[in-house]
């Protein structure tokens, strides 16, 4: 495991089924999102799209406790001018802008507490499993801070009131609250969180490439429109959908039994 400065803050490999894990490598730091670390992500993630080998993303993390313990809390009470951070933010809304418009499923492996804008980082993945035990949260206002930007992601995808009680209150909820809440897709014990975690990833890489990019941009396009704007858009994109050779061979596939071969594009 990496100290700071010693190495990347992100680790990236890629599997022969197409999946490509980025790990969080800063364990001294409890994997703090720092601005080195987001560049990092950043640019990991802006090469896995580039990438037409890469058909599903994994973000986990190489410390056994934390996945993140969020923003990097020395900068935010550091002697930077008010304009200097100011500046440094739009890393956090070009990350989970990012991982949105990605064309490419990006699955959270949450094998240690997920906190702050790390919780932000997991709700703007399209999946999260989680080992049993960690904790999701966001701790800010216990320091001074209010989670603002998060604040978006988590409105999305928590009822107003628990949402308020998370981000007022402070207090983190362990995994039998988040699956309760819909939080994360499936909570699996320590011994098979990583077979497991490889398990959804090669089944959501097993799927047409084409395909899924074109539902995950018409999701990201579509999900803040209003009802009629939306179904609109989405009639468009279907339309589209009829047109690729994708479509022909999954239906053909399914017809002969037999596993579809889809274009890598």
């Amino acid at each position: 495991m990496n100290e700071p400065g010693a190495g990347p803050l992100v680790r990236q490999e890629l599997d022969d089924h197409g999946v490509a894990y980025l790990t969080l490598d800063s364990p001294a730091t409890r994997n703090a999102l720092s601005d080195a670390m987001l560049d990092e992500l950043l640019a990991a993630l802006e090469s896995a799209r580039e990438d037409e080998s890469v058909r599903v993303v994994v973000l986990g993390s190489s410390h056994d406790k934390v996945f993140s313990a969020g923003g990097d809390l020395k900068s935010f009470a550091g002697n930077a001018s008010t304009v200097v951070k100011y500046q440094g933010l739009d890393r956090f809304p070009r990350l989970y802008q990012a991982i949105g418009g990605l064309g490419k499923p990006v699955v959270c492996a949450a094998g240690g507490d997920v906190l702050a804008g790390a919780f932000g980082l997991a709700l703007a993945c399209d999946l999260v499993i989680a080992k049993e035990g960690v904790r999701f949260g966001c701790p800010e206002i216990n320091v001074g801070v209010f989670p603002f930007m998060i604040s978006s992601l988590i409105y999305r995808n928590v009822d107003r009131l628990k949402a308020n009680e998370l981000m007022m209150l402070g207090e983190p909820i362990g995994t039998a609250e988040a699956l309760r809440l819909n939080l994360v897709n499936a909570v699996v014990p320590a011994d098979r969180f990583d077979d497991e975690v490889r398990a959804w990833a090669r089944k959501v890489a097993g799927k047409s490439p084409l395909l899924m990019r074109m539902g995950k941009d018409a999701i990201n396009a579509t999900r803040d429109l209003s009802l009629p704007d939306a179904l609109e858009a989405l009639r468009s994109q279907l339309a589209l959908a009829f047109t690729t050779e994708d479509i022909v061979e999954g239906v053909t596939a399914f017809r002969e039994k037999r596993k579809p071969v889809w274009k890598l594009r």
